[in-house]
């Protein structure tokens, strides 16, 4: 997990897989990414048509970046061109619950369409 909170990844993770009902998940899955400083929330679909392989597309959702330092998370929202840029409307905050919440309950529909 390098730098991040385990408790935490491990909250999203759990979060993920509660998105998507057990009988669908071989149609779509979310998924959460691991790096150093972030983990980003991916919408996993199967190959659409023969041909394509077997391989699942990953499409990002949503980031949530920890500062270390400050012991805090931050929500960014992805855009067309798969850049991630902070979402304003929620601060930085320890309680990484509260981010799912907000991807959740999506006001905006910035994360899921």
């Amino acid at each position: 997990m390098r730098g991040l909170p385990e408790t935490d990844v491990v909250r999203v993770q759990r979060w993920c897989q509660r998105r998507v009902p057990e009988q669908v998940r071989d149609e779509v899955r979310v998924e959460v990414d691991v790096a150093e400083r972030h983990l980003t929330i991916v919408e996993c679909r199967p190959p659409w048509r023969a041909g394509m392989g077997s391989e699942w597309t990953r499409f990002p959702i949503a980031r949530l970046r920890y500062a270390k330092t400050a012991g805090v998370w931050s929500l960014f929202w992805r855009d067309r061109n798969l850049r991630f840029h902070a979402y304003d409307l929620v601060s930085a905050t320890a309680n990484i619950e509260e981010l799912l919440a907000e991807v959740d309950r999506d006001p905006t529909a910035i994360f899921w369409g």
